[in-house]
C-alpha cells in the first residue's frame, strides 16, 4: 500500500487488512451457505404436495441455522474492527437491514413452527417461511446494490438496488435448485432442474449488471478495471464465468434424461458450478472495492480502531474463527449425501 502511505510492516498497517480480509470470507461463506437455504425457501412455493415441502425443508434442516453464524461473525467485526465504516453503512442502509432482520426473525420462526403445528395451519408457516426467504433475499440485493453505487440515495441509485434484489434472489433460486439436485431425488429432483433452469437467465443479468455498474460508480474503479495492462490480466474473471453458466446450462440440459434412467451421476454440477460463479462474482466485486468500505469515502485504515483495540481483539480472532471454520466442515462432512426426514 505504498501509494497510501501505509507501512504494512507494523500492526497499524496489516491489522486492517488482516480484519477486512476476515470479513470477506465471512460475508462470502454467508452469502453461499445462506444463499441455498434462502433459495430453497423461496422456491418452496412452487410445490404443492407436502411430502416434497417436507424434503426441502429437510435438505437444510442441519446446516440453516448455522449458516447465519457467518453473518452475525461478518457485521461483528464490521462493528468492533471498523466502527467509522459500521457507522456509514448501517446508517445508509438502516431500513433495508431492519427488514432484512425481521425476514430472518420470521422465518426462524416458520422453520419451527411449521413441524408442529397441525395439518390446516402448516400451509400459513410455509407461506412465513416463503415470505421471509424472499424478502431477506431481497433485502440483501438491495443493500449490495447500495453498496457497489456508493449508497446513492437517487431515483436511479434506489431502481438499481432494486433490480439487484431481483436478480439476487434469481441467483440463490439458482443456488437452491442446485442444492435440491444434489441433496434429492425421484420427482422433487427433476423438478429441481426445470427450477434451476428458470433461474439461470436472470442470474447472469444480475452478474452483468453488477460487473458493469461497479466500474460506473467510481473512476478510480473503472481505472483499476480497464487500464492497461489490469484489462488483460483481469480478463480470465470474466471468461471463467461465462465458461461455469455454459457448463451449468448444459448439465441441466442433460441431466433429465440421465436421471430418467437412475443415474445419479453429474448431480453435484450444477451447484458447483453456481458455487464458482459466487466466488468468481465475489472476488470480482473485492478487487473493485479494495481498499475501501465506503467507495472513495473510507478505506480500511480510516475506518479501523486503534491498534491497541484491533490487537486484542486479533488474539480472539485467530482461536474463534478456525473453529468456526472447524465446525462448519465437520457438520457439512456428517451430513453429506442425499437428505433424510428430519425428526423432532
Amino acid at each position: 500500500m505504498l501509494e497510501l502511505g501505509i507501512d504494512l510492516a507494523n500492526p497499524a498497517g496489516w491489522l486492517p487488512v488482516f480484519f477486512a480480509l476476515v470479513m470477506a470470507i465471512s460475508m462470502i461463506a454467508y452469502v453461499v451457505l445462506d444463499g441455498y437455504d434462502l433459495g430453497v425457501g423461496i422456491l418452496l412455493r412452487q410445490t404443492n404436495d407436502l411430502a416434497e415441502k417436507d424434503a426441502m425443508i429437510a435438505s437444510i434442516g442441519p446446516f440453516w441455522d448455522a449458516n447465519e453464524t457467518w453473518l452475525v461473525l461478518g457485521v461483528g467485526i464490521l462493528l468492533v474492527a471498523f466502527p467509522l465504516a459500521h457507522g456509514a453503512i448501517l446508517g445508509a442502509l438502516y431500513l433495508p437491514v431492519a427488514i432484512m432482520l425481521a425476514a430472518l426473525t420470521l422465518r426462524g420462526v416458520a422453520f419451527d413452527f411449521r413441524v408442529k403445528a397441525k395439518a390446516p395451519y402448516r400451509p400459513w408457516w410455509d407461506r412465513a417461511f416463503y415470505a421471509g426467504s424472499l424478502v431477506a433475499s431481497w433485502s440483501q440485493g438491495f443493500m449490495l446494490g447500495q453498496l457497489i453505487i456508493g449508497f446513492q440515495n437517487t431515483a436511479f441509485g434506489n431502481a438499481f438496488s432494486g433490480i439487484i434484489g431481483i436478480a439476487l434472489i434469481a441467483a440463490y433460486r439458482l443456488l437452491g435448485a442446485s442444492w435440491l439436485i444434489m441433496k434429492t431425488e425421484g420427482t422433487l429432483q427433476l423438478n429441481a432442474v426445470q427450477w434451476a433452469k428458470r433461474s439461470l437467465a436472470l442470474t447472469a443479468i444480475g452478474v452483468i449488471a453488477i460487473s458493469l455498474g461497479t466500474p460506473w460508480a467510481s473512476a478510480r474503479i473503472f481505472e483499476k478495471w480497464f487500464s492497461f495492462p489490469n484489462i488483460v490480466m483481469l480478463f480470465p474473471i470474466p471468461v471463467m464465468t461465462a465458461v461455469l453458466f455454459f457448463i451449468i446450462a448444459r448439465s441441466l440440459e442433460r441431466l433429465p434424461l440421465r436421471l430418467g434412467e437412475g443415474n445419479q451421476y453429474g448431480v453435484a454440477v450444477p451447484f458447483m458450478a453456481t458455487l464458482g460463479i459466487f466466488l468468481l462474482s465475489s472476488y470480482g466485486l473485492g478487487y473493485s472495492l479494495f481498499p475501501w468500505l465506503v467507495i472513495d469515502q473510507l478505506n480500511f485504515w480510516q475506518a479501523a480502531s486503534s491498534t491497541e483495540a484491533l490487537m486484542v481483539i486479533f488474539y480472539g480472532v485467530v482461536i474463534v474463527f478456525p473453529i468456526i471454520i472447524a465446525y462448519t466442515a465437520f457438520s457439512y462432512r456428517v451430513f453429506w449425501g442425499k437428505s433424510t426426514p428430519l425428526e423432532y
